[in-house]
C-alpha cells in the first residue's frame, strides 16, 4: 500500500516542480541562444552593461530564480534556510575544510595561478577596471548572482529534497547527494580519465560537504562563502 504523503512532503513536491520548471525555461533558451549571447558578451566595442545584463539574467534564472520564487510563494523567511548569526564561524570553518581536497587537487595540477573572488565570471575584471560607480555596482551584482544566489540555491534545493524524501540516516542526506551529483554534471565533469574522476570527486565533496555542514550547524553562510571565496575565485 502506497504511503500517503504528509502536507510538508506535498508542498516540497510542488516547490521542487516550480524550481525545475523555472530552471528548464532559461536552460532551453541558453541551449538555443547561448553561443550568440556569449559571443555578444565578448564584444568589447559594445557597452559593458548591454553585454553583462543578458548573461547575468541567464545565470540568475539558472541558479537562483526558482528558489526565490518558492520562498516568495511560501512566504518563508531566509532564516528558515540558515541565513542566521548562530554558528556563523563554525559553518565557515567546516566549509573551508571540505574545500581542502579540491585545493590539493588544484595545487597538484598547477592550476592555481591567481586569486580573486568571483574572477571566473568573465565580467569581474572588466568591471573592476571600469570607472566609478560602474565598477562598484557591477561587482556587487556579480557578488549577488554568482556568489550569494548560486550558493543559496543549493541550500534551498537540498532542503526541499530532504523535506520531500525523508532519510533516517544522518549521512544519507538525499538533498546533499543530489545537489553534489547535479553540480558535477552541470560543470561537465564526466569522463573516464583519472583527472576528470578526481575533479568530479573533489567537486562532489565540496557541495555535499557544505550542505552537510549546513545541516550540522543550521547555518548556510558557509555555502555562500564557498561560492564567493573559493569556487569562483581560484
Amino acid at each position: 500500500m502506497k504511503k500517503e504523503l504528509s502536507v510538508k512532503q506535498k508542498n516540497a513536491d510542488k516547490d521542487l516542480n516550480i524550481i525545475i520548471f523555472s530552471t528548464l525555461i532559461p536552460l532551453i533558451i541558453y541551449f538555443i541562444f547561448g553561443n550568440n549571447i556569449m559571443n555578444f558578451a565578448k564584444t568589447s566595442e559594445m557597452n559593458i552593461w548591454l553585454r553583462f545584463i543578458p548573461v547575468m539574467l541567464i545565470q540568475f534564472c539558472l541558479a537562483g530564480l526558482g528558489s526565490f520564487i518558492v520562498i516568495w510563494y511560501r512566504k518563508e523567511k531566509l532564516k528558515d534556510y540558515g541565513l542566521v548569526k548562530n554558528n556563523f564561524f563554525k559553518a565557515i570553518i567546516l566549509s573551508l575544510v571540505v574545500c581542502i581536497p579540491s585545493m590539493i587537487f588544484l595545487l597538484m595540477n598547477n592550476e592555481i595561478t591567481s586569486y580573486l573572488p568571483l574572477k571566473n565570471c568573465i565580467f569581474t575584471k572588466l568591471f573592476l577596471s571600469s570607472n566609478f560607480p560602474t565598477n562598484i555596482l557591477g561587482y556587487i551584482l556579480i557578488i549577488f548572482v554568482w556568489g550569494v544566489a548560486e550558493g543559496f540555491n543549493y541550500v534551498v534545493i537540498s532542503k526541499k529534497i530532504n523535506d520531500r524524501y525523508i532519510s533516517k540516516n544522518k549521512w544519507l542526506n538525499y538533498g546533499a547527494i543530489v545537489c553534489g551529483l547535479v553540480g558535477v554534471l552541470i560543470h561537465g565533469m564526466i569522463g573516464l580519465d583519472l583527472y576528470t574522476f578526481f575533479e568530479a570527486l573533489t567537486t562532489f565533496i565540496i557541495i555535499y560537504g557544505m550542505l552537510i555542514a549546513k545541516e550540522k550547524t543550521n547555518n548556510a553562510w558557509g555555502c555562500i562563502f564557498i561560492f564567493l571565496f573559493f569556487w569562483n575565485a581560484i
